[in-house]
């Protein structure tokens, strides 16, 4: 099957007028010119690779869309499926976590967790997009290494993060908006929401020697099983580097410029949210993803908890990027490919599998279509269809 008349986002590149013929799932050849008579038409509509979220925050809002209001774990899974796929997303890594005393209580609970892992493993030939797990480890609940270690031994978990969210630090190091936050959500005074705040960092301190046991067993586990270790919210260069002695090879939400900065020392992929880049700030006012991308700091771009802000991001971003749109698309596909180990996939080349997204760059962008192994997952009806009838012979593009 060829599509013909395409803006193909290559890895160094854009064709102009592009094609691109699939076959069994895979590209088989690409072509710099329109190819009459292909089955599907482009008119100059944007192909690039489909977009790889190695972290998304959704599933929880999914299942419970308000509080205490739960929905059939079986709805809210093909509801977040449905709204990756029409997303772009071909691959993505569900974010769950295993926090007891989070603000999202139950859901984060160790039994609800491991079943949201179990059900979505269960389910995965059934859904449109590749879905993988990816297991929030906080660090300062070591009960939960056991129940993490069986999911990861009976292979449920494709990446770990190593995530503390103890008030004073990482992402919630600015302690008065942490207490701004809390007054806000929970209705609190000025004194009750300091007095809240306090608890929670005394609940979670833990002794050094503690956690340093405590981030070496999740560590020797991830590697006697092959599974991607990554950090999160690091905010400084001493973390970083602790981090990178551990195994670690992606730096998730760097929070400060040195600290995204020593990943990159340390040649650790640094991966930011796309709600971030699209906004040009983060909600918790920490590093700026476009700061980051403007100072050649940013790998790898993530849904975080908004997988529809992706496609404008990297438009978004292709205004400054030095490689233009190629270059900012690497970060929605081809450097998350490469840090997770996936290189089946992430670019538009031959002999990859046939992941893709057509997309409008009119306005803020809008995505028309998505494929996975050369199959439509999603489409909006726009895209012009016509049975193949090519007789001639193209060049391919180099």
């Amino acid at each position: 099957m060829w599509l013909s008349d395409f803006r193909v986002v290559l890895p160094d590149r854009v064709l102009p007028t592009g094609s691109v013929r699939i076959e069994n799932g895979a590209i088989v050849e690409l072509a710099d010119r329109a190819v009459p008579g292909a089955a599907i038409r482009g008119d100059g509509l944007l192909l690039l690779p489909g977009f790889i979220d190695m972290h998304g925050d959704m599933i929880e809002r999914e299942i419970e869309p308000r509080p205490s209001v739960r929905m059939p774990m079986e709805l809210g899974l093909r509801d977040l499926d449905r709204k990756l796929a029409g997303s772009g997303f071909t691959t993505a890594y569900a974010a769950l976590s295993f926090s007891p005393s989070s603000t999202y209580g139950h859901l984060r609970s160790y039994d609800h967790t491991s079943g949201v892992i179990r059900a979505l493993n269960a389910m995965r030939d059934d859904l449109l997009v590749d879905h993988r797990v990816h297991a929030r480890f906080e660090i300062t609940f070591p009960k939960a290494l056991e129940v993490i270690g069986a999911l990861i031994a009976e292979g449920h978990v494709s990446l770990i993060s190593l995530t503390d969210h103890t008030p004073g630090q990482g992402q919630y190091r600015d302690l008065e908006r942490v207490i701004q936050r809390t007054m806000r959500e929970k209705g609190l005074s000025e004194a009750e929401a300091t007095d809240a705040v306090t608890l929670r960092i005394a609940e979670r301190t833990r002794p050094a020697e503690e956690l340093a046991a405590t981030l070496a067993a999740i560590s020797a586990t991830c590697r006697a099983h092959g599974v991607g270790l990554a950090s999160h919210d690091d905010d400084t260069i001493e973390k970083v580097a602790m981090m990178a002695d551990l195994g670690v090879s992606i730096s998730e939400f760097p929070v400060t410029e040195d600290a995204a900065r020593e990943a990159r020392a340390h040649g650790l992929a640094t991966a930011m949210g796309a709600p971030n880049a699209l906004r040009g700030q983060s909600y918790s006012g920490n590093l700026s993803a476009r700061e980051a991308h403007s100072h050649g700091l940013l790998d790898i771009l993530a849904s975080d908890y908004h997988p529809s802000a992706m496609l404008p991001a990297v438009l978004e971003l292709a205004g400054t990027d030095p490689d233009g749109l190629a270059g900012a698309a690497r970060l929605s596909s081809a450097n998350a490919a490469r840090a997770l180990g996936l290189p089946d996939r992430g670019s538009i080349e031959i002999g990859k599998r046939a992941d893709l997204v057509v997309a409008s760059d009119e306005g803020i962008g809008h995505v028309r279509a998505t494929l996975r192994g050369g199959r439509f997952i999603f489409s909006d009806g726009s895209l012009h269809h016509q049975p193949q009838v090519v007789t001639a012979e193209f060049e391919t593009a180099s």
